[in-house]
C-alpha cells in the first residue's frame, strides 16, 4: 500500500504529503512494535540464542565431575562414557552380605534381583545442541548419573507411568533392579534431594541438575522439556540444563528426575 501511495504521490502532491504521514506513523509504529518484541524474548529465560546453541563444550565439565567409576574418552566431537553401572553408595540391591548393603527402609519391598556390573557405554555430543524435531525419552536408560548409574524416565516395563506400587521398591536413592540392572528414577538421597546439585548428563549431551537453579531458589520459567539456559555453578557462561520436576510424585517427598522428550538429539547408550 506504501508502494502504491508513493506512485499516486508523483501526480498528487497532496497525496504525497499524506503519504509522508502516514509512513512516519507506519514506520513509528513498526519500530515499536519491534521493540515490544525483542524486549518480551530478552526477558524469557527459556528463549534460546540461536547463535550460541552449540557453543558450549560440555567436555572439561564430563571429565572432572564423573567419578572414577566412569572411564571417559573423546573423539572428534563425542565423548564416550563407560561403567559397570554398580552405585558408590548403600542399598538394600547389593543383597545381604555385601559391604554396602543395608535394609529394606519399613513399608518397602525391594525387586527381586540384587546390584550387578554389566557393561555400559553412553556417547553424547561435545558441543549439545537443541534438536529440529523433539524426541520423546522412552524405555531404558536416557542419561548416566556422576557415578555410572543409568537414568531411567518415569516409566516402568509397559511403559506405564511409575505408581505407588513401584515407588515402594525404591531405595534411598530414588533407584531399583530391573531387567537391565539398577537405575535411578527419582531424587534421592546420593543424587540430590532439595538443591541445584549436578546429577549427570542425558544422552543428548545437557546436564540434568536438582530442583534448584545457582542462586538457590526454585526455576520458574522452566520450558516443555524440563529445562532452561541460564548459568550453572559448572558453565558460569550459561548452558541449556534440565532440571528435575519440582513437584511431589504420588506425595511420596520424591521428584521424577526426567520426563517427556529430550531437548537435543540423543547420543547411543549400550547396555
Amino acid at each position: 500500500m506504501v508502494y502504491y501511495y508513493f506512485y499516486i504521490a508523483i501526480f498528487n502532491n497532496y497525496i504525497k504529503m499524506r503519504k509522508e504521514k502516514l509512513s512516519f506513523i507506519g514506520i513509528s509504529l513498526l519500530i515499536f512494535s519491534f521493540t515490544l518484541t525483542s524486549c518480551s524474548k530478552s526477558d524469557n529465560a527459556t528463549e534460546i540464542d540461536a547463535s550460541t546453541e552449540g557453543s558450549v563444550s560440555v567436555t572439561s565439565t564430563v571429565q572432572s565431575k564423573y567419578t572414577t567409576a566412569v572411564a571417559i574418552s573423546t573423539s572428534g566431537n563425542t565423548i564416550t562414557l563407560k561403567s559397570n553401572g554398580t552405585p558408590n553408595h548403600l542399598s538394600p540391591y547389593w543383597g545381604v552380605g555385601k559391604p554396602q548393603y543395608e535394609a529394606p527402609r519399613t513399608g518397602y519391598t525391594v525387586n527381586p534381583g540384587i546390584i550387578s556390573e554389566h557393561t555400559l557405554a553412553m556417547t553424547i555430543p561435545t558441543n549439545p545442541a537443541s534438536a529440529t524435531i523433539k524426541e520423546e525419552t522412552a524405555l531404558g536408560a536416557i542419561g548416566m548419573a556422576l557415578n555410572g548409574v543409568p537414568i531411567y524416565n518415569d516409566r516402568e516395563g509397559g511403559n506405564v507411568p511409575v505408581d505407588a506400587m513401584i515407588l515402594t521398591s525404591f531405595d534411598r536413592g530414588g533407584a531399583h533392579v530391573g531387567p537391565s540392572g539398577y537405575h535411578y528414577h527419582v531424587s534421592g538421597e546420593f543424587t540430590t534431594t532439595d538443591d541445584a546439585n549436578l546429577v549427570g548428563f542425558l544422552r543428548d549431551g545437557f546436564p540434568i541438575y536438582g530442583r534448584k537453579d545457582k542462586d538457590g531458589t526454585y526455576p520458574t520459567n522452566l520450558d516443555a522439556y524440563g529445562g532452561h539456559t541460564s548459568v550453572t555453578a559448572d558453565f558460569p557462561t550459561g548452558i541449556y540444563h534440565y532440571h528435575c520436576s519440582n513437584v511431589n510424585y504420588l506425595n511420596a517427598g520424591v521428584y521424577i528426575l526426567k520426563s517427556g522428550s529430550y531437548y537435543g538429539t540423543k547420543g547411543t547408550f549400550t547396555n
